[in-house]
C-alpha cells in the first residue's frame, strides 16, 4: 500500500455528564462520565515511532517525538437520533507527568467495518501513524464515527453535520475522562484535524464546540483539509459530470439521509435499476468503498435517475432533498477559532473549488482573513494531497506547544 493510502484513514470525534468543583488553584475541574470502557492494547517508544515515519518518508520533525504512548480502545455513550447509544474509538495517551494538549483526528469515508480505527491491528500502519501524533505531547483521539466499531449495526450517517458533531464531541469527553483517569495531566488545548470526510467532520465539530463550549477544554485551532464543506455544492458538481471516480459517494449520502432523517421516499426516486434496489445491501458493513463502486455505475447518467438529474432544484417534489444537503452544509456560520483549511488543487474527487466556495461564503460570513485561511496544495490530487497535508498542518500544530 503506498504511503499516501497510509495515511488516509489518519482522520476522526463523540455525550457525558459534566459537573464541576473547584481544585486546588480555584479554578474549574470537569468531570466526565460517559467513558464506558478503556482497554490497553499496545504501547510504542518514542524511537519505533521517529523510525516508521523516516522510513515512511514524511517530512515532520521527528525530534518532538520525545514521550513513549499508550493505545486504548474505547468504548463510550453518545446519542443518535435522540437515543443513548455506545460508540467507540481509539484514544492514545503520552507517557508523561507534563502538561499535555488534546488533538482529535477526523477519518476520512470508510464504508466496511474492518477499516473503522478501533478494529485496527496490533501491527497497523494507521494505528502506527495516530500514535506518533500522540509523541510530542498529545492526547490523541480518533474516534470510529456512528456506524462503526460498538455501534456497527447502524448505518453511518454520512454527511449527517449534528451526528458527526456529536460523535466528535463525546469522543472527546470520554478521552478527558480517560486521561483523568490515568493521571494524565490534560492542560484544556483542544486541535481538530482531518481529511476528506474528516475535514467536513472536523469543521462540523468546531462548529458545534464555537455555539456550545466544553467546559474544561479550550479550542485553539482547526486544521480541516479536503471536506464537502458545501454539500449542496458537491451535488451540484457530481450532477454536472459524466463520469465520477467514486460514484458510491453518491449512494452513501442518499441512504445516510433517507436512514437519518426516515424519508419515506424510495431510492428508486434517486437512482436508476437495478442500482437502487442494490445499494443498501452494498452498505452491510462488509465492502470497502472501492468494492462498492464496483458494483455501481461510473457514467452519472446510467446510475443517477434523469427527472432527478434534470430538476432537483425546480422540481418541488425534490425540495426535501435540497433542504436536507443545505441543512448540513458547513458555510452558514462564522468562525472565529483559528482555522487552517487544505485542498489538493487536482482534486477531482472533492473538488479543489469545493473548498475556494466555502472559504469565500465563510469570509463574506464576516470570518476575518486572520481566522480563517485556505492554502492550495498545489498540484496535489485527493489520494496524493494526504501526506503534503500532514507534512503542512503538523508544524503549524507543534508552534502551539
Amino acid at each position: 500500500m503506498k504511503k499516501n493510502y497510509l495515511l488516509s484513514f489518519l482522520f476522526i470525534l463523540l455525550l457525558g455528564i459534566t459537573s464541576c468543583q473547584k481544585d486546588d488553584d480555584g479554578g474549574p475541574s470537569v468531570k466526565y462520565t460517559n467513558l464506558t470502557e478503556a482497554t490497553s492494547f499496545l504501547s510504542r517508544s518514542a524511537g519505533e515511532l521517529k523510525t516508521f515515519v523516516a522510513v515512511a518518508g514524511i517530512d515532520i520533525p521527528t525530534d518532538r517525538f520525545i514521550y513513549n504512548v499508550d493505545i486504548y480502545k474505547i468504548t463510550y455513550e453518545t446519542t443518535y437520533k435522540g437515543q443513548t447509544i455506545t460508540a467507540s474509538g481509539v484514544v492514545i495517551l503520552p507517557d508523561t507527568e507534563e502538561k499535555v494538549s488534546m488533538i482529535s483526528f477526523q477519518h476520512g469515508t470508510i464504508a466496511s467495518h474492518a477499516e473503522a480505527p478501533s478494529a485496527s491491528s496490533l501491527q497497523s500502519t494507521s494505528l502506527i501513524l495516530y500514535a506518533a501524533m500522540a509523541s510530542p505531547g498529545f492526547i490523541t483521539v480518533v474516534p470510529d464515527f456512528i456506524g462503526f466499531g460498538a455501534s456497527k449495526e447502524l448505518l453511518h450517517p454520512y454527511y449527517v453535520k449534528e451526528a458527526t458533531a456529536t460523535a466528535v464531541v463525546d469522543a472527546l469527553k470520554a478521552a478527558h475522562q480517560l486521561a483523568q483517569e490515568k493521571n494524565v495531566n490534560f492542560n484544556s488545548n483542544l486541535f481538530l484535524a482531518g481529511y476528506s470526510q474528516g475535514g467536513y467532520a472536523t469543521m462540523a465539530a468546531q462548529q458545534s464546540i464555537e455555539n456550545d463550549p466544553l467546559p474544561g477544554f479550550d479550542l485553539k485551532a482547526s486544521f480541516p483539509s479536503s471536506g464537502g464543506y458545501d454539500v449542496k455544492g458537491m451535488q451540484e458538481y457530481f450532477f454536472g459530470l459524466e463520469t465520477y471516480d467514486n460514484p458510491f459517494f453518491l449512494a452513501y449520502v442518499a441512504l445516510a439521509y433517507q436512514t437519518y432523517y426516515d424519508w419515506t421516499e424510495p431510492l428508486s426516486n434517486f437512482f436508476n435499476e437495478p442500482y437502487a434496489a442494490e445499494i443498501p445491501a452494498l452498505f452491510d458493513g462488509s465492502k470497502s468503498g472501492g468494492q462498492i463502486n464496483e458494483e455501481l455505475s461510473y457514467t452519472i447518467s446510467e446510475l443517477v435517475q434523469p427527472d432527478l438529474l434534470e430538476n432537483i432544484d425546480t422540481n418541488p417534489d425534490y425540495q426535501y432533498l435540497v433542504d436536507g444537503f443545505n441543512d448540513n452544509g458547513l458555510t452558514d456560520w462564522t468562525p472565529t477559532t483559528k482555522t487552517y483549511m487544505f485542498h489538493g488543487t487536482a482534486d477531482v474527487t472533492v473538488p479543489y473549488q469545493n473548498s475556494v466556495d466555502s472559504y469565500n461564503k465563510l469570509i463574506e460570513n464576516g470570518t476575518p482573513t486572520s481566522v480563517l485561511t485556505l492554502t492550495p496544495l498545489e498540484g496535489f490530487t485527493h489520494y496524493t494531497g494526504v501526506v503534503p497535508y500532514v507534512e503542512a498542518f503538523v508544524p503549524l500544530l507543534l508552534e502551539y506547544q
